[in-house]
């Protein structure tokens, strides 16, 4: 062999072998254990950038080591490739979407192959082309003839000068990012799919997800955020009663006011009969609707001039309208009790509304009203009836109180809102929906999908290209002129179920095969960001279950276990353009090769943690494989190596094959159950320096290390494949190493001759020594009296007792 490593050479060879060979290609085979090993696609950006090569290294390293394992290993990978990034793009670069996504795809590809992942190329999936977005639709159609789709007013982010609906990311500042015009809140017909009904299901289902992190989780939970609570009916003269709900009933006799959204009906009344009202009204419909901003801008309100009556003392409270309360939320009215809830007091405070305690603490303690709001649980006072109550027992009793008087009732709510999956933008997929003269809404006849986005289009950055062309919304539906819908899908639609299309991808007669679907799914391992761990996984999970009851599939999750690998940094922050400290996975590949920034990325930390970016690092990578690669050449260059003959083997020759075997144990627990792929790397590292100190001096130590050194390049073939590739058929094996099995461990060589023991004195430690691994007690204590240093402390003392510990210490007690 070669003794210079040479990388490029090295690589180019091994994925030609992977190509000819089809090395990856896989198909259903029952009776064999299958693993499904997923990295997030990604986003069809133009280049890959260092997060991406941690996420799918992670991705290919567990592939591999599961094909080691004997199993039958899917590993896909497509492209998340509608979305607004094309559009922006479009308008800049003045290209159709289409063509600008499909010239990024071809680049990334080509790098993702000069990483040497192994992906069966043949399931690859785009999600903007009509194969794949076509069944998609034909689901949605199916949804709605189930009840599980409708579509109702709903608000979003209006540029009044550009006539268009602009996403989150379009609002800087409060005005749209193209013509600066102040965003109006307007609401617009937009379509919904029912996941409240499955709220409680993907909740209680998270119980079963073992192999995700905790942390995830909760999250989830949070957002799905069920509680239990009272709605109830505050009268209002002359109009329909106001509902409210609460989690906190017991605070119920605390409420000194109630407020509304700006939204909310009792509000515009308020707006049509009073300019400051409408004034106001006004300037809420100009703030974001997103919680994060609502939980950090200023609270602010305004009276209306109506009064609610309390539905158990019969007071009037005023209503107000403010900022923070949301029609699209609950009930989009929200009983304020200052006394026991910080925004309400701090609210109470700015406008001198009352705030009285109707909550004290159990335990006795003081509270300061004139500082802050009591938020905890306690026991009732001047709370009427309910006085003396726990907040516990108050929450049935004033329950019961209004049920049986019909002002109120329990319920359960959540804080997950139904899916809105309409989008105003032009490239994603047009939902499959028409709408004929009669104002009755049809789903797309399925002779009549896909509803093709068309792709030679021109991009102004002001209306989508399918609004601006009537004609292509007009069809016919059962003979009549009906219009087609000219919004298209949230694109979490598209990542939803693209998991499950891997396993049929090229099938043109369903959605689904259900034999395939059901031999790969669920994913064994998923492997992403941190950042998708709610809605991208909440609506997969969603989708899951729809599929199920849909009949395409069998199980309950999509993923059994998740792996949220950490950010990759440099200079203490997340690498990103504007910050200009990114590193080019391009540049690094052809410095030093796939393989050593594969090994870097492994190796710098544990996968779920933050990895820093360290040229150093990398320099220190390459060197390893280079030595390895040197190490093997040498070893090579001697010939011949015998068969290994454990009896025959010096006490050096027994320590580097321990080493050995000790090495495949903890590799394979760090590969299998830690995930701890760094540990891995260091055990044979340090394999690698144990071995390279043993002398040859015979050849049963040649038989040592050639075992040592096959054991180190199995254990780091799935991280350096393409050296490992060379390095097997340099150690004499005709087959290749992505066929060979994981090594196993040689229990007979973890034996030891002798073992270290510590000897203490009164605790204290005073000799080690090395004795027979088989040596008695009674031996052991022998050899402990009989150390020189230990004989100082005991002379002239009368020996109490003696402890032994086999293989770890001898205590001596004297005195």
């Amino acid at each position: 062999m070669d003794a210079q490593y040479r990388p490029d050479q090295v690589e180019r060879e091994a994925q030609e072998y992977w190509e000819n060979q089809e090395t990856f290609k896989v198909t259903e085979q029952p009776g064999k254990e299958k693993f499904y090993c997923l990295s997030m696609f990604p986003y069809p950006s133009g280049r890959l950038h260092m997060g991406h090569v941690r996420n799918y290294t992670i991705g290919d390293v567990i592939s591999r080591y599961q094909r080691m394992q004997g199993k039958n290993v899917l590993q896909p990978m497509g492209w998340d490739a509608f979305g607004l990034p094309a559009e922006n793009a479009a308008i800049k670069n003045k290209v159709a979407p289409a063509k600008w996504t499909f010239e990024n795809i071809d680049y990334m590809k080509g790098q993702l192959k000069r990483l040497g992942f192994g992906y069966d190329w043949d399931r690859e999936l785009a999600t903007y082309t009509p194969e794949y977005y076509r069944w998609e639709q034909w689901f949605f159609t199916k949804l709605y003839e189930k009840g599980l789709v409708y579509r109702k007013m709903s608000t979003v982010n209006w540029d009044p000068e550009d006539q268009t609906v602009l996403a989150n990311e379009q609002v800087i500042d409060g005005r749209g990012w193209r013509s600066g015009a102040l965003v109006e809140q307007k609401e617009i017909p937009q379509w919904f799919i029912k996941i409240t009904d499955y709220a409680d299901e993907l909740l209680n289902d998270l119980d079963q997800l073992d192999g995700w992190p905790e942390q995830v989780k909760t999250m989830q939970r949070n957002w799905i955020g069920r509680s239990e609570g009272v709605e109830m009916a505050f009268a209002i003269d002359g109009e329909e009663p106001l509902r409210v709900y609460t989690t906190r009933p017991d605070t119920l006799m605390g409420v000194s006011y109630v407020a509304v959204a700006a939204a909310h009906p009792l509000a515009k009344k308020a707006a049509a009969a009073n300019h400051e009202v409408a004034d106001f009204v006004e300037e809420c419909l100009h703030n974001k609707v997103a919680e994060a901003d609502m939980a950090t801008m200023e609270k602010k309100g305004i009276f209306t001039g109506l009064h609610a009556t309390h539905p158990i003392s019969g007071e009037q409270v005023p209503v107000w309208v403010a900022n923070f309360v949301l029609m699209s939320y609950g009930t989009g009215a929200v009983m304020a009790v200052p006394a026991h809830d910080q925004r309400d007091f701090e609210f109470a405070r700015k406008y001198d509304l009352p705030i009285k305690q109707v909550i004290e603490p159990a335990n006795g303690e003081a509270i300061d009203l004139e500082k802050e709001a009591f938020t905890g649980k306690g026991r009732l006072v001047n709370s009427a009836g309910f006085s003396g109550n726990t907040s516990a027992e108050a929450f049935d009793a004033i329950a019961a109180w209004l049920n049986e008087r019909g002002l109120g009732e329990k319920k359960v709510n959540y804080r997950l809102r139904d899916w809105g999956v309409s989008r105003q933008r032009y490239w994603g997929a047009p939902i499959p929906m028409v709408e004929t003269e009669d104002g009755g809404l049809h789903p797309t006849p399925e002779d009549q999908l896909p509803v093709a986005l068309p792709t030679d289009v021109e991009m102004d950055g002001v209306k989508s290209p399918i609004k601006a062309d009537p004609e292509w919304a007009k069809t016919t539906w059962n003979g009549q002129p009906a219009l087609r819908e000219t919004d298209t899908f949230d694109t979490f639609m598209e990542s939803s179920w693209y998991y499950a299309r891997y396993c049929c991808p090229r099938n043109d007669q369903a959605m689904l095969d259900p034999a395939a679907a059901n031999y790969w799914l669920p994913v064994d391992q998923y492997v992403g960001g941190i950042e998708h761990a709610i809605l991208h996984l909440l609506y997969s999970r969603f989708f899951h279950k729809l599929m199920r009851d849909a009949g395409l599939l069998d199980s309950d999750e999509p993923f059994k276990r998740l792996l949220c690998q950490g950010m990759v940094l440099k200079d203490g922050a997340k690498m990103s353009k504007s910050k200009g400290n990114t590193v080019d996975p391009q540049q690094m590949i052809e410095q030093y090769g796939a393989d050593t920034v594969r090994l870097f990325m492994m190796f710098a930390a544990p996968p779920e943690q933050s990895l820093e970016w360290n040229d150093t690092g990398v320099e220190g990578a390459h060197r390893f494989i280079k030595r390895l690669w040197r190490m093997v050449a040498e070893h090579v260059e001697g010939g011949a190596t015998p068969a290994l003959d454990p009896s025959a083997l010096s006490a050096d020759a027994k320590a580097v094959r321990r080493k050995t075997h000790e090495t495949i144990q903890k590799v394979s627990d760090d590969f299998s159950r830690r995930y701890t792929f760094n540990t891995a790397i260091a055990a044979v590292m340090e394999l690698i320096n144990d071995t390279g100190r043993l002398a040859a001096e015979d050849e049963q130590a040649r038989a040592v290390r050639q075992e040592a050194l096959e054991a180190a390049v199995l254990l780091l073939s799935p991280i350096i494949p393409h050296a490992a590739h060379q390095l097997w058929r340099a150690l004499g094996h005709d087959d290749a190493v992505i066929d060979a099995v994981w090594p196993e461990v040689d229990e007979s060589a973890l034996v030891k001759d002798s073992v270290e023991l510590v000897v203490q004195v009164n605790g204290k430690v005073r000799a080690k020594l090395e004795a027979p691994a088989d040596a008695d007690n009674a031996a052991l204590e022998t050899l402990a009296m009989a150390e020189e240093n230990v004989r100082k402390f005991i002379d002239g003392n009368t020996v109490r007792k003696v402890i032994v510990v086999p293989g770890k210490l001898v205590n001596i007690v004297a005195n």
